[in-house]
């Protein structure tokens, strides 16, 4: 469910929940009673404090050799990025 959550943000609801579910074969039943319990309120809570301590601040998020890209995200930026810190570490 995670990629369907992901290109419709902006529609979070109980009603995309339950539409998400229906289209991807899941009980709409457990999913709306597992998040009236709040079932999984703490592990979320926790990944997203875990995030925010290293230096995520929205997604996607890339870390290339422990520093974070504050550049875009397409293919060709990302393997140039990707090389300078190759040749970077290559070089003393």
């Amino acid at each position: 469910m995670h990629d369907p959550l992901f290109e419709n943000q902006e529609r979070l609801s109980e009603a995309l929940y339950s539409e998400l579910a229906e289209e991807l074969g899941l009980s709409q039943t457990t999913l709306l009673q597992a998040l009236e319990e709040g079932e999984y309120k703490v592990r979320v809570r926790a990944d997203f404090s875990s995030g925010v301590r290293s230096g995520v601040n929205g997604t996607p998020t890339f870390f290339i050799n422990g520093t974070r890209h504050d550049g875009p995200f397409d293919y060709e930026t990302l393997v140039e990025a990707l090389r300078e810190k190759a040749v970077s570490r290559a070089t003393p």
